[in-house]
Parts: structure tokens; C-alpha cells; sequence
């Protein structure tokens, strides 16, 4: 048996690992869409290092794109078979590649009419590729073995990390032996907003674990609310600026909306306007509201005194594209959510060209960005970025509040995976840049853990 590392190695985007049993058999863990511009990733969302029409079974940990944003890109190129994951991640893998399908096509067409190419270039896969996607899932509910065949079962745990999002573990029995592979997916976070704790994984023989975050700690929690009100006052009161917060459809823009809510149940949030810029946030916030199962007690006490919290007055969820660009044109004070959370792309990046060069404006970043995207740049101290073409003065306020990241900092790793210590051979890590996983690492060693690896790209490793 072995396990070849096909995705979110020594990089964060892209997950995918495969397993393939002694007997042939496969598993896919995860099939993520490559997110950035790193001249060895060219080429990486349109390529397999194993044949889709000869896998067996494939296992989602959890929606995001960068976990699930090739599955209509395997089913095109032959996947029959199950997808499986929980509800509530299904729910939101349906709307969360009919977006990906239309940037997909969106960008296609773009760049066949700008560039007028003798071989029209084509979309990764199309809305139809996704229908027959969704068809093929089977979802799960947390925390109940189910078999993929007699002698491989498999088990969700809530992962703390968007709706959803679980960690997976497997038992696999090969003739007389018996194996136990995990797999964090992403690691959330502890007393955050919304969702339960990260909930400890069964111990396993071998463990594939994300390393995001793996070389520093977040700001603590207490901090977080306030400091985002203060972020608010100074720009909009003060400043008579606007902040604009790049946030993940799915999951960041939730949270945040969740956190301006009882900010202005409280009476603490000024008479601002507060708008969500982005269908697919406007689509995932009803997802959310439709699977109370996910949520911890702190939110189920919440919905006793207001049963709406992703609602209040003064917030417009935006859909059209016209409303969108009225946005940037008005010089109202005011707040704007808007997707991609790394601003490499849809909406937020025509915000940021529009408010970029405003010392008046505040940038809130608040969350994990690739070094070569805008948002990367700016968290890196960037004086000028070029978007759509044009250099732009970045004149606006960076301010950046990690606290909202969903991802796990290396101490709760650490406690994540501390039940694992005593009976793990392996640990495997995946999902990081390769200066943070080496930090890690460290880390695990200091604290008793042993034999770690930081695999490549395409790399092989067999469990004995």
C-alpha cells in the first residue's frame, strides 16, 4: 500500500492524495483547484499523475475550492464513481462549483475575445460537467463509520473549519493486517464564531496533516472583536473612508457577518452601511442557516435572542453586477465584504483598483494569502500593485488581523494531533509552504513526536 502526494505538497492549494491499496484500489482524498501563479504549478489544474476513469472512490474533506474545485474537471476526464463527504459539504459543494464552472467559462471567453488565439482556449470544465458531479456524491453525517467496501470504512469528525469540513480517518484491513490512515483536511480553530471545536481524530498508523500556519500563533480571540470595531470607528468615523475586507465566500464573510451582528445587536456598530459583495456568499449564508447541526453552543444560545445572525439593519447582500460597480463610484463611509479573499480575482479586485490609492480607506486583510496574489503582495508591505493592467499606489491603510483565520497556528496543531504521539509511525505534511512545514516540524519534534516528512510533489511513499 502506498500514498502519492498529487496536491498541497510544499504548497497550499490544490489538495489531493491518493492511496492505492495492495490490491489495486484507490482513494482519493480531496481534489483540489491550484490557486495561484508559481511557475512550477503551470499546467497543474489540467494534468492527473494517476488515470480518473481507474479510481475507485474519492473523499472530500471539505468544500472549498482549493479542496474540491477539480472534481468537475475529474468527472469530465472519466470519474464514475462515489464522491463521498458530509451534508453539509455537499450542500455547498453545489453551489461552490457552479461558480467556479462560470469563472471558468467567464475567463475563457474573455481571453478568447481579447487575444482572438487560433486554438480558442476552454474552460477546466463547464456547468454541465458539474451537474454530473453533484450526482455522484453520497453524504455522511459526523461521527458514524461507513464502508466504501467490507474492508475499508471510513470516519468524518468535525473539523472546525467552514460548515461542513471534516477530518477523515480510514481503516483499511489488507489480508491480516490492519491499517489506520487520517487526515486533518484543515485544521480549524478553538472558540471560534459559528462552528464547534475542532473535534481530536481516532489515533492512526499514519497521519496526513496540513501545516498552513505551521510557523506562528494567531492573536487571541478577545482581542479580535474589538480591534475589528476599532478598524471600523477610525476609518469610517474618523477617516470618513470605507474598509474593505477581502473574505472568502465560504466561511470568513459568515463569520464576519456573524461578529457585525451581535456588534450591532449590542448597539456598538456604527450607523453605517455594511454590504456583501458576492452571490456565491449571498448563496453559502443561506447554506448555512440550513444546517443547524453544525453549529456550537454559543450560536444556539445566540438564535434565542435574535434569529437572524446574519442580518441586520444597515447590511445589503449584493447580487448584481450593477449594484456591485455603483459601489465603487459612491464615496459614502461604509464597510464592503467581498470575494476572492486573496483579491487575485471577482469583484473585490475591482474594490481594491477603485479604493487602492484613497488614504481615506482602510484594507482589512483577514486571511491567509499566496505570496504572488494582490493580497499576498500587500500582506508582504507591497508600495504599489498592478491590477486589471495599471500600477496603483497602494496610498489605503493595510491592516492585517489573522485572528480570523480558520486555519489552526501551530500550538493548535500541535494539540490537534497530540493524541497521535503514542501511536503514529508516520506523520505526513501537507498544505504549507515548505519554510512553514520545516518550522513544524521542529515544533513536533520538541514536543515527542517522530518521523515526519515533508513530501513533494508527486512523490510516492509506501506504508508497511
Amino acid at each position: 500500500m502506498h500514498i502519492q502526494f498529487c496536491g498541497a505538497a510544499r504548497t497550499v492549494t490544490g489538495s489531493a492524495h491518493l492511496i492505492t491499496l495492495d490490491d489495486g484500489y484507490t482513494i482519493l482524498l480531496d481534489c483540489g483547484l491550484y490557486q495561484g501563479h508559481e511557475n512550477e504549478m503551470k499546467g497543474f489544474n489540467k494534468k492527473w499523475f494517476f488515470k480518473p476513469e481507474a479510481l475507485d472512490a474519492v473523499i472530500l474533506s471539505h468544500a472549498h475550492i482549493d479542496h474540491s474545485g477539480r472534481l468537475p474537471k475529474l468527472v469530465k476526464d472519466g470519474y464514475e464513481g462515489i464522491i463521498y463527504s458530509t451534508h453539509a459539504t455537499r450542500s455547498l459543494c453545489a453551489i461552490m462549483l457552479l461558480d467556479s464552472a462560470h469563472i471558468q467559462q467567464y475567463d475563457a471567453e474573455y481571453y478568447n475575445r481579447k487575444h482572438k488565439p487560433k486554438e480558442p482556449l476552454q474552460p477546466l470544465y463547464t456547468k454541465e460537467d458539474v451537474h454530473r458531479t453533484m450526482g455522484l456524491f453520497a453524504s455522511y453525517g459526523y461521527n458514524q463509520w461507513f464502508k466504501l467496501r467490507p474492508d475499508v470504512e471510513v470516519l468524518f469528525r468535525d473539523a472546525g473549519h467552514i460548515l461542513g469540513s471534516a477530518s477523515v480517518t480510514l481503516r483499511i484491513r489488507q489480508g491480516h493486517c490492519h491499517y489506520t490512515i487520517g487526515f486533518t483536511g484543515d485544521i480549524g480553530r478553538p472558540n471560534r464564531p459559528i462552528l464547534r471545536d475542532p473535534q481530536p481524530m481516532p489515533p492512526v498508523d499514519y497521519l496526513i496533516c496540513e501545516s498552513t500556519y505551521g510557523d506562528k500563533d494567531h492573536e487571541e480571540k478577545p482581542r479580535e472583536i474589538e480591534r475589528l470595531l476599532k478598524v471600523i470607528r477610525h476609518t469610517c468615523l474618523e477617516k470618513k473612508g470605507r474598509v474593505l475586507i477581502p473574505a472568502f465566500s465560504v466561511g470568513r464573510t459568515q463569520e464576519i457577518v456573524y461578529m457585525l451582528d451581535q456588534l450591532a445587536t449590542d448597539g456598538h456598530l456604527p450607523r453605517i452601511p455594511v454590504y456583501v459583495d458576492s452571490p456565491l456568499a449571498v448563496n453559502a449564508t443561506t447554506i448555512y442557516g440550513a444546517h443547524p447541526e453544525c453549529y456550537d453552543e454559543e450560536l444556539e444560545t445566540y438564535l434565542l435572542i435574535d434569529d437572524n445572525p446574519f442580518g441586520f439593519n444597515g447590511l445589503t447582500y449584493i447580487r448584481s453586477v450593477a449594484a456591485s460597480k455603483a459601489l465603487n463610484y459612491s464615496k459614502e463611509p461604509c464597510v464592503i465584504i467581498s470575494s476572492a479573499g486573496m483579491m487575485q480575482a471577482g469583484r473585490v479586485k475591482h474594490h481594491l483598483f477603485h479604493a487602492i490609492e484613497n488614504p481615506q480607506n482602510t484594507i482589512l486583510i483577514v486571511g491567509y494569502c499566496t505570496p504572488d496574489t494582490p493580497g499576498g503582495q500587500l500582506r508582504a508591505g507591497a508600495k504599489r500593485l498592478r491590477l486589471f493592467g495599471e500600477w496603483k499606489q497602494v496610498l489605503a491603510e493595510v491592516v492585517i488581523m489573522d485572528s480570523f483565520s480558520a486555519h489552526a497556528d501551530r500550538h493548535e496543531i500541535l494539540d490537534f494531533v497530540k493524541n497521535q504521539r503514542e501511536h503514529t509511525q508516520k506523520i505526513f505534511l501537507v498544505h504549507g509552504e515548505y519554510d512553514k512545514q520545516t518550522a513544524l516540524q521542529q515544533l513536533l519534534y520538541q514536543h515527542g513526536h517522530q518521523q515526519i516528512e515533508i513530501p513533494k510533489l508527486g512523490e510516492k511513499v509506501h506504508l508497511t
